[in-house]
């Protein structure tokens, strides 16, 4: 057999997949930082700025990739379990955000909205690439 006839297909293996969701959160929340900014909504909330938002995402996406490493190693059906998770946990990701509204005076509501859309956009990141980059098997 030559190589042309044998092209199987493999995804990249989970911790590389994990190391991309990181990066990709990391860039898509830093433009909406960056976007942010330039609007001006809430300029003295620390929580959205670069160091913050970038530590966080990469946080959350590696968790992510931690979850899904064990739940492809212990359950038969990872994938849907770790959707399903992944929401939930997104679901409860929202309440410190909201906190914040009583406990920061720099924190407006806009302000919150933004947030959650980042914990959105680290969810959907993670769940596309670990998932939708698996290898049929």
């Amino acid at each position: 057999m030559t190589g042309a006839e044998h092209t199987a297909t493999r995804s990249p293996s989970v911790p590389v997949r994990g190391g991309l969701a990181a990066v990709l959160a990391v860039l898509a929340n830093a433009v909406l930082v960056l976007g942010v900014d330039a609007l001006g909504i809430a300029p003295a909330f620390r929580p959205l700025t670069i160091p913050p938002v970038a530590f966080l995402s990469a946080l959350g996406a590696g968790g992510a990739t931690v979850v899904y490493w064990l739940l492809d190693r212990y359950v038969s059906s990872a994938d849907r379990t770790f959707v399903r998770l992944a929401a939930g946990v997104l679901l409860l990701s929202f309440v410190p955000d909201v906190a914040l509204l009583a406990i920061d005076p720099a924190a407006t509501p806009l302000a919150v909205v933004v947030l959650m859309a980042m914990h959105v956009v680290v969810a959907a990141v993670s769940v596309w690439v670990l998932v939708s980059w698996r290898a049929e098997q």
